[in-house]
């Protein structure tokens, strides 16, 4: 079992991202993943910076821990030729740190580009042909590729690492894990169900499988709560919704009517290490092996501080 830190780039500066990462190894995490967004879930997040260049500045100021996006869309806002190039690169600067997650896109981010959303069942053919795309690229020399959605024309990247990046595909459902099986390296998720992880491994999957555990720490339980529904209440309406909203106002209105003892259905809450581990230990009972924290409720210093006293060394004791 690997125990990972997602790094929230709605919510911080490229800078602090960066000290995040680097404090993330100093206490013993053994990954950090980062969103990849145009756009912060919620206005009230304030920032959104792009991820691959905070990766390239991570990769440069850390030494042991693997590093990548969680997770990028490979087929709208980036053509699979593009991020065929920025993964191998991000590979090349972190001496082989880098793992590359992949999804099929939110409208959040991806129509910024201008283009139509697709409905989830283009979107998986997309996802589909860039997957062929990034890795036919991964092996060297002219390439060309002509599919039903995408076209590469005589393309070549140039600076590629010794071993290609591991790719992580996220799912929502079982088709799409059942893609990752046939296609990826691995799995990602951000809920804990057992039935993502089955079909995976029913269509032949047995590479690592991410999932995000949302941890509420505070004081007591009812601040957890209420900071929680500040800063991740827009994932209570579930992965159909959290894939079709155009823009942070969207949320804003879908969420407008939730309230912070809702949070209680999403992150554990309250200053009991044991709560949150039983939490950690929900998700890895589901089948899951690379679980991946996030800081739901504190200060980011002070849910470090919590992290390394109370839990890293029961999870990374844990076989």
């Amino acid at each position: 079992m690997e125990i990972g830190f997602k790094l929230m780039a709605e919510r911080y500066s490229a800078p602090e991202l960066v000290r995040q990462a680097v404090r993330a190894e100093e206490i013993g995490f053994d990954f950090v993943e980062i969103s990849d967004h145009y756009h912060p879930w919620l206005f009230e997040h304030g920032h959104s910076p792009f991820a691959w260049s905070v990766l390239a500045a991570i990769a440069q100021a850390t030494e042991r821990i693997r590093i990548g996006p969680g997770v990028t869309c490979p087929s709208m806002r980036y053509h699979p030729a593009i991020v065929a190039q920025m993964s191998a690169t991000t590979a090349v600067l972190s001496d082989g740190r880098h793992f590359l997650g992949v999804g099929s896109g939110e409208r959040l981010n991806e129509h910024v580009v201008g283009d139509a959303w697709p409905s989830v069942t283009v979107r998986h053919a997309m996802l589909r042909e860039s997957l062929r795309i990034i890795r036919v690229l991964w092996t060297g020399g002219y390439h060309s590729f002509e599919g039903e959605y995408l076209t590469l024309d005589d393309a070549r990247v140039f600076d590629l690492p010794d071993t290609p990046p591991e790719i992580i595909v996220a799912a929502g459902g079982e088709q799409a894990a059942a893609l990752a099986a046939e296609l990826g390296d691995g799995l990602f998720a951000t809920e804990p169900k057992p039935e993502l992880v089955e079909a995976y491994r029913a269509a032949g999957g047995d590479g690592p499988r991410y999932v995000e555990v949302p941890l509420a720490v505070a004081d007591d339980a009812d601040t957890a709560l209420q900071r929680a529904w500040e800063g991740f209440r827009f994932g209570l309406g579930g992965w159909k919704v959290m894939s079709e909203l155009p823009n942070p106002v969207n949320f804003e209105a879908a969420t407008s009517l939730s309230r912070p003892e809702d949070m209680r259905q999403m992150a554990s809450a309250g200053p009991d290490p044991q709560e949150h581990l039983e939490q950690v230990r929900t998700f890895a009972g589901a089948g899951f092996d690379h679980l991946v924290l996030m800081n739901a409720g504190a200060d980011v210093d002070d849910f470090f501080a919590y992290a390394e006293k109370n839990l890293l060394p029961e999870l990374t004791s844990a076989p």
